[in-house]
């Protein structure tokens, strides 16, 4: 199941958090069709949000066809963004977690590594233009 996080310094509204947290979770393959999503007031109480705010981001992801809600039962994925399979991800995640460490044993804290990777990737997308 997925556990949100809400970042109040990030200058994103805290539903659109929560909606990018659910399309990331399904990019990775972390959230399957047939799923389903915590209840709004377990999110809520999770990370101290309105229970409307909650509302408000899955109903975005209904719009999307991405979630359908069943009354009395909770919100279920009914669609996904992965377009390959988990396992294919993870020679990847092992080259970016040798890249993080080498990162971190360059003293850069986590935000000087968001930075780094955000700007590269940023630039990397610029260039194939």
């Amino acid at each position: 199941m997925i556990e949100f996080h809400i970042e109040a310094r990030s200058g994103v509204a805290p539903y659109m958090q929560l909606v990018h947290q659910v399309r990331q979770a399904l990019r990775l393959g972390l959230l399957s069709e047939g799923d389903r999503l915590p209840k709004v007031k377990d999110v809520a109480a999770m990370v101290a949000i309105n229970p409307n705010t909650v509302l408000k981001a899955y109903r975005q992801l209904e719009n999307e066809g991405l979630v359908s809600p069943k009354p009395g039962v909770g919100t279920f994925v009914t669609g996904t963004l992965g377009d390959t399979p988990r396992s294919e991800h993870e020679p990847l995640r092992q080259e970016l977690q040798r890249w993080l460490a080498m990162a971190r044993g360059a003293g850069l804290d986590e935000e000087s590594i968001e930075a780094l990777f955000l700007n590269t990737f940023r630039s990397s997308t610029e260039e194939e233009k």
